[in-house]
Parts: structure tokens; sequence; C-alpha cells
């Protein structure tokens, strides 16, 4: 049993040994409370997160059409007017490669397809001095043959008449067989030479730089002034107005997947922030394939799954390698 102080120095100590006494098991108590709700609340994420895992039934990546311009022609680029961001519709010209050795090569060819057409021979001009002349002779043989009945003339004259018909016949068979070669051979040059210039006009029209679909341009690969050769790549345009949503099912949930189902689209700002869209099944993998590691599942176990692809109309807030998940 602790002595009662008699003095007041004593009464002082015994007074704050007291109070130290006292207060001591109450802080002990204050540092378990502490450590207690840090348990709690890493308990309470932990429910929270496993929970907010299985509200989906699979995830994947937003993706768009994409196609990469590219020149067709080589030569210097005169113009290339597009920037990222720029709209264009298809068929839209934004460039021109320089034309002027094609544009001289497609005008000579044109000049000699005109000269060969010209030089191309009139058949019904030149031979027509002989179809008289064979027809002169054939007047004297009908002549000769009437006079050679009544014995004005020899058997001799109206054979010389005939010869010269045959003669004259045999030239003419020969000048026209002639003349039709040489038109034809110059025709078939006149259409080859055409056919060259055709080529080289369509090798023109694709010095022109033209967007083949609609969409917005996502990249440039050229400026103006540049050297342009056949595959080069100009700028990728991509059509953002309908975006596609890659994701992966389990095999558990493929039976409940149609062509052309509504589905549940989640996008994923980060952060907490979310936004809700209406996707449509437009195509199913017929095979399997390991769940890829960028890709998240209700399920965390390595499994075969199935990947998807989920069109989703974009107003403006979806954004290409963009994150989403799916609830059926």
């Amino acid at each position: 049993m602790t002595p009662i102080p008699r003095t007041h120095r004593q009464k002082q100590n015994f007074m704050n040994t007291y109070t130290f006494t006292k207060r001591q098991p109450s802080r002990k108590l204050s540092s378990c409370g502490k450590s207690l709700a840090i348990i709690s609340s890493f308990i309470l994420f932990i429910c929270g997160c496993t929970q907010k895992g299985g509200s989906y039934d699979a995830s994947g990546t937003f993706s768009a059409r994409e196609v990469t311009v590219s020149a067709q022609q080589s030569g210097q680029i005169l113009s290339l007017g597009v920037e990222r961001g720029d709209t264009l519709s298809a068929g839209q010209k934004v460039g021109l490669i320089d034309t002027v050795q094609l544009y001289l090569q497609a005008l000579s060819l044109g000049v000699s397809s005109e000269s060969y057409s010209q030089r191309r021979p009139e058949v019904g001009v030149q031979i027509g001095s002989l179809r008289e002349s064979l027809a002169a002779a054939k007047k004297d043989l009908s002549r000769y043959e009437a006079l050679l009945r009544d014995g004005a003339v020899s058997q001799k004259q109206r054979d010389d008449a005939a010869l010269r018909v045959s003669t004259l016949q045999s030239e003419l068979d020969a000048r026209v067989s002639s003349l039709g070669k040489e038109s034809v051979a110059l025709g078939s040059q006149a259409s080859a030479t055409d056919i060259q210039r055709r080529q080289v006009l369509d090798l023109l029209d694709k010095c022109h730089i033209c967007s083949p679909v609609s969409g917005t341009v996502i990249g440039k690969y050229a400026e103006d002034g540049e050297f342009a050769s056949p595959g080069k790549p100009l700028f990728k345009v991509a059509d953002l107005s309908k975006m596609t949503l890659t994701a992966y099912f389990t095999s558990e949930r493929l039976s409940d997947l149609s062509l052309g189902q509504e589905v549940s689209v989640t996008l994923d700002y980060g952060g907490g922030k979310t936004r809700d869209y209406k996707g449509k099944v437009e195509w199913i993998s017929p095979k399997a394939e390991f769940t890829p590691k960028t890709i998240l599942t209700s399920s965390e176990r390595g499994d075969l799954v199935y990947a998807v692809r989920i069109a989703v109309p974009n107003d403006g807030g979806i954004k290409i390698g963009m994150y989403a998940t799916v609830k059926l």
C-alpha cells in the first residue's frame, strides 16, 4: 500500500505519478483504435474493388476504320492541304504531285495518234481510176464479142480485150488488198497510241491526291516540297463516326451473345469518370484464343476467350484506344 504523502512536494509528486498512470492506458487504446480503422478501411476497399471488377462481362479497347493514303505517282509534292483534325469527305482532293512530264507525254501521244489516223488511205479515191479503166475494158470486151459474132474483128482482138479486163481486175484486187492491210496497220498503231495516251492520262489523274473515304485526319507524314514515290504514306484518315470495341468473352457468356444484339458499353475515362453507350454486336469470332495479357474479364483466371466486335455510335466522346467495359 502506498503511503500517504505528508509534505507539499510529496503531495505534488504523488499527483503527477497518479495522473501519468491514469492517462497511459487511454493512449494505448487510441493507437489500437486507429489500427482497427485502417484495417477496416482496407477490407472495405478490397471488397469494393472486387464488387466493381465483377460488374461487367467483358472489356476491351476502341478502334476505328483507318485508311493510310499513299502516293500513287513519283514527283515533287506541289501541295498537300491537310492537317491533323481536318474532316474530309470521300473523293475530296487535298493535294497535287508534279504533272508536267506526264502532261507533255500525253500531248505527244495525242499528236501521234492523230497522225496515224490521217495517214490511213482513202481506198475509194485511190482505186477509183482503176475501177473506171476496168469498166471501160469490160465495155470494149462486150463490143469485141459482138463484132466477133458478126465477123468484123478477129479472135485475137477479142482475146486481147479479155486479157486487158483480166489484168485490170487483178490490179484492182491487189490494190484493194494492199490498201486494206495498210489501213488496218495504221488503225492498229493509232489504237495502240491512243491506249498509251489513256494510260498517261490515268497516271495524270493519280497525281491528284484524294481522300478515298470520309473521316478525320489522324496523321500526316509528308509536307509540301518533298519528293513522293509510289507507296509512300502521305496521311492517315479514320472514320470516327462509328467506333468499334473489341472485347473478349469467356465461353460461359458466349451463349448469351448473338449478332445484332444490343449491349451496354461503359467508357472509362479514369479517375472514376464513366459514360454509358449503347452498342450492337456485329461480329463474333468463330474460334477461341487465349486471354490477351492486356484484357481483363470478370473471371480473373486464364481461360479461352472469343473476340467480339461491337459497333458503337460516337458522339465525339470516344477516342481511339480508350478502355471500356461491356455488360449484357
